[in-house]
């Protein structure tokens, strides 16, 4: 214990409560935030999955974000150093390593789409906008050669540059920008977007809710998002939280985060939505293009626009900073992982994970071009990747929490660790129920659903 309460004491932290609220929002608020919620959202009833996933994401999600942060806090350890605190078994090792596994496997291909969004972000800058807007454009840049793999570099560099500056004169340093920026961002171009001929069609289909429009799946897909969309279960928050101070209010901080990522979602829909409708005469199923949506239909759009170009700049700018913001934490998880594990300072296991990302990274940036004889499962790299972190590895994370929670760290502990200094526990009895009850049926629902989904039993 005494080694234990070195570290402890040692711990890098964030200087304070808004410190914290603005790193942990800018891991919640990512690439699923900007594309994954508003076509979700137009796929399943619009303003109904709306009100939907705001329920869930303040009973479910509030339940795990606290949940995650008061480990964190309470062992200051990161995912591995913290499940151990509580005992030396199965549920302990095995939860605490598929914590961390997590982002060290999501960052890597979360990366090579960053790139993407670098490239993108470049050509509008260099008045390439009519070519971005060519029906065949994105995927003869992700299959045509090696160009992919060095915007994805150049986005890893980045990352590993604010990683090795530290928590606080770098993730906490570059969340105080980032953040404001991408909210102003986000204002601005959903108020435009709302502003286009005969996008108020969009606006209201996003915000009324039309309990007609209401299926099964409708919960289903909102649970899944909410669940990707807070960062729960990927390591992040447990990591964040050790780097909480003692006279942080952990479920004060926790409605911020909450805030600011739904916020930022409901924006998200407020920018893509209405310009969707406007720009297909009310056509909502334009919307279901998934991840193309980012890089087809919206510069598709943005032609069509007289500005293009400054329009092209400010959502790319928006989408980086969101795309920075949650690699930046995904790969603090991860490096803050080995640091505990490995006993290695800083510098060592930011240079570690720098490899682990170039050679994962590369599989997925290469994936559509020159590797993609690559394949695992009949999905590229990329895909799977992501398949394998989001759909299997997240839920089952998720339940283990669920289990160290109740089971070894108990209610009481919990309650205290968010108590500390006289701070409130007002939706006490929401978490406890949640976490004993509710979520764990959850979990089973969104890993069984999404299981069926990419093995074709249901349609999603």
């Amino acid at each position: 214990m005494e080694n234990g309460e070195v570290m402890d004491k040692e711990r890098s932290n964030f200087s304070g409560k808004l410190g914290y609220v603005l790193s942990a929002a800018g891991a919640s608020v990512g690439l699923g935030n900007i594309w994954r919620f508003p076509y979700l959202a137009a796929k399943y009833g619009g303003g109904i999955f709306l009100l939907v996933y705001v329920i869930l994401a303040l009973t479910f999600g509030y339940t795990m974000i606290i949940a995650e942060t008061a480990i964190g806090r309470y062992t200051k350890r990161s995912p591995v150093g913290a499940f151990a605190r509580f005992g030396n078994g199965f549920s302990e090792k095995f939860g605490g390593w598929i914590n961390a596994g997590i982002p060290i496997l999501i960052c890597p291909y979360y990366s090579a789409i960053g790139g993407w969004v670098m490239k993108y972000l470049w050509e509008y800058i260099t008045g390439n906008q009519a070519q971005l807007a060519q029906e065949t454009y994105f995927t003869s840049f992700i299959s045509g050669g090696f160009e992919p793999e060095l915007w994805f570099c150049l986005f890893l560099l980045a990352v590993l540059v604010v990683i090795f500056l530290g928590v606080e004169n770098g993730i906490e340093r570059v969340s105080r920008i980032m953040m404001p920026v991408l909210l102003v961002l986000a204002v601005f171009i959903a108020g435009y977007s709302m502003s286009l001929p005969g996008a108020l069609g969009g606006v209201r289909y996003f915000l009324i809710p039309d309990i007609s429009r209401f299926s099964w799946m409708t919960v289903v897909a909102a649970m899944g998002q909410m669940f990707y969309s807070l960062s729960i279960a990927m390591g992040i928050l447990i990591t964040f939280g050790s780097y909480m101070k003692e006279d942080v209010s952990i479920e004060s901080a926790t409605v911020n985060v909450e805030v600011f990522d739904t916020g930022i979602a409901i924006l998200a829909g407020l920018m893509i939505i209405p310009a969707v409708f406007s720009f297909s005469g009310g056509d909502s199923a334009m919307l279901n293009e998934g991840p193309s949506l980012m890089f087809v239909t919206i510069p598709k759009i943005l032609a069509g626009t007289p500005f293009a170009r400054t329009g092209g700049i400010l959502f790319f700018i928006l989408v980086l900073f969101a795309a920075l913001t949650s690699a930046i934490a995904l790969t603090e998880s991860a490096v803050s992982t080995f640091e505990d594990e490995l006993g290695m300072n800083r510098r060592i296991t930011t240079l570690i994970m720098g490899i682990i990302m170039v050679l994962l990274g590369t599989l997925s940036s290469l994936g559509y071009g020159p590797l993609d004889m690559i394949r695992i499962a009949g999905m590229q790299f990329l895909d799977f990747s992501d398949f394998l972190t989001n759909s299997i590895m997240m839920p089952i994370a998720a339940l283990f929490i669920c289990f160290i929670v109740t089971r070894r760290m108990g209610l009481d502990t919990v309650e205290k660790e968010v108590t500390k200094g006289g701070s409130p526990f007002r939706r006490k009895a929401v978490f406890n129920f949640m976490i004993r009850r509710l979520s764990p049926v959850f979990l089973v629902i969104i890993l069984a659903s999404s299981v069926a989904s990419v093995m074709g039993w249901i349609k999603m």
